[in-house]
């Protein structure tokens, strides 16, 4: 019997078919060739290799990202949190792991969760550059009939797609913007936990952002057990909310689920980041306003019996004085809106408003001002308060700079015009927390953190959107507090919780300026209340 192999030549081939074959398609040598170069493209040769680079479009993966992906396939065995630092290109090692998969025949059925926002880009991502068909969820019948399917977790845990996702099996989980599945009881963590996967990808820069049990959740979606029993955990590893012990052993553990690249790490040449905290002391009239508010919290605090959301919601008032006058009078004008005409509340919450009436000027609105005209460039500020938003854009409006807003509740098509504007047009884009991911802003190199979240995961990823692959300059950013206020409280808990991070993660760039340079600033209303209430915050610092 005749065998053939891809060293056959034409003339041999010719020779036998003659004698052999029938009119059909073997007797084509142009057939016959097509069908031996479909199986040669097929064989896997050297599985030490990753056999998806040659396969790649337009575009080479960072050495970096290739070794990610050779040690997911190899060491990690395909469940892994990919918590490299924001801009590192988490979404190519996902891709490629993904590629890797697909073509060693282990991966079919792919489920991607992403942000609402992001879910064009990933489907976007991989089929330009990877070749692999992911839809993009828009109807029912996808779950069923697609391989590869990108959704938000919010659509794929709703009725009546749960029930239709959940019954699936999948080849390979990967979800983006995996630290939002830190807190157990969520809906979230338990639909993930739910999921039926081989494979598991956990994408974040920020697997732990306020507490040691966040990093234990995620661990626990991948591979339970693989810290131990939660009890177990937090005797061997946690001493305080925000203080581990037996860092290396947990460091140790945690290499045998995640892996984290650093810009300072490689030859990846990235350019510098530079922070500078602007202090600012507010005009009398804002003090006179922020004394009122603060005393007005303590006052309700012990009506509300040391409620902690209660709490919680007041202290946005002493922040939101700190942010604009916008911000605070429109939560004030709410209050007063649900709170009974006869109750003596009214009153004092009008005397509040009287206090707004009198300020006259916004000392961070000034100097934000200063600095995008003395940048001369294009500037990103971020707040965290819609109404400061809008009072932004007035005030750049009025001294004729151009600006432009971001914000949620936008859709997909206008935060890309938005991002166009700013990109082609407008010196200020001014974003809310929105802005803080899924947006990739290189083209501009200066920041201002009008104001400071709880979290410091979240400014770093703010940062993330212009100190990224790409950025060709260093890059400014100015993290503004005012001084005598709750402010000043928030850098130090920021500081609290940068060193929890790099006590089990890793080291950091830059997010503030160094922390042995902070004094403790402790609030005369946080000297009475903040010793109880602090582990109150629990709830609402994960959220």
């Amino acid at each position: 019997m005749t065998v053939f192999s891809m060293e056959t030549d034409e003339s041999t081939f010719t020779a036998w078919s003659k004698v052999y074959a029938d009119n059909g398609p073997w007797h084509d040598w142009r057939l016959y060739k097509l069908a031996v170069e479909a199986e040669e493209a097929m064989l896997v040769r050297d599985f030490e290799h990753l056999q998806a680079i040659p396969y790649l479009r337009n575009f080479t993966p960072l050495p970096h990202q290739t070794e990610t992906a050779r040690k997911v396939l190899h060491e990690l065995h395909g469940r892994a949190i990919l918590a490299d630092e924001v801009g590192l290109g988490k979404t190519i090692e996902a891709g490629l792991i993904l590629k890797e998969y697909m073509m060693r025949g282990m991966v079919k059925k792919a489920l991607i969760l992403v942000p609402a926002s992001l879910v064009l880009q990933w489907s976007r991502e991989l089929s330009q550059k990877f070749g692999i068909r992911a839809v993009a969820h828009k109807k029912q019948y996808v779950w069923d009939h697609c391989d590869c399917v990108v959704a938000s977790i919010e659509t794929a845990k709703r009725a009546p797609h749960r029930e239709t996702v959940l019954k699936h099996h999948y080849d390979m989980l990967i979800v983006d913007e995996a630290h939002k599945l830190k807190n157990k009881n969520t809906g979230n963590y338990r639909f993930i936990s739910e999921l039926s996967k081989t494979y598991c990808l956990l994408l974040t820069a920020t697997p732990v952002q306020n507490r040691l049990d966040e990093l234990y959740h995620l661990v626990n979606i991948l591979k339970p057990g693989q810290l131990g029993a939660q009890q177990q955990f937090r005797a061997s590893h946690v001493s305080g909310s925000r203080t581990a012990k037996n860092e290396d052993v947990l460091r140790e553990q945690l290499c045998r689920v995640m892996i984290r690249n650093r810009r300072a790490d490689g030859d990846l040449h990235l350019t510098k980041r530079i922070v500078e905290k602007i202090d600012l002391q507010l005009s009398p009239q804002e003090m006179a306003l922020y004394r009122g508010v603060s005393e007005f919290v303590r006052e309700r605090y012990h009506v509300q019996a040391g409620d902690a959301g209660g709490l919680f919601s007041l202290m946005t008032l002493q922040r939101e004085v700190c942010s604009s006058r916008d911000a605070v009078f429109l939560t004030l004008t709410n209050m007063f809106k649900k709170t009974p005409e006869q109750s003596p509340l009214r009153a004092r919450i009008w005397e509040l408003v009287e206090l707004i009436r009198q300020i006259e000027a916004n000392t961070k609105a000034e100097r934000a001002l200063q600095i995008v005209r003395e940048v001369g460039e294009k500037v990103i500020i971020f707040t965290e308060y819609r109404a400061t938003q809008e009072y932004l854009l007035h005030y750049c409006k009025v001294h004729k700079v151009p600006a432009v807003a971001y914000r949620g509740g936008m859709n997909r098509g206008k935060k890309d015009w938005m991002t166009d504007l700013f990109r082609d047009r407008a010196q200020v884009l001014i974003a809310t927390e929105a802005g803080g991911e899924g947006i990739n802003l290189q083209f501009c190199h200066h920041m201002i953190n009008y104001d400071l979240p709880w979290n410091p995961m979240r400014v770093e990823q703010r940062i993330g959107r212009i100190h990224r692959l790409g950025q060709s300059h260093d890059v400014r950013i100015y993290n503004f507090a005012t001084r005598d206020t709750i402010e000043q409280h928030i850098v130090s808990l920021l500081h609290d919780k940068i060193k929890m991070f790099e006590s089990v993660i890793g080291e950091l760039d830059p997010i503030l300026t160094d922390g042995a340079a902070e004094r403790r600033f402790e609030l005369s209303l946080l000297d009475s209340l903040m010793t109880d209430a602090e582990e109150q915050w629990t709830c609402y610092e994960q959220q």
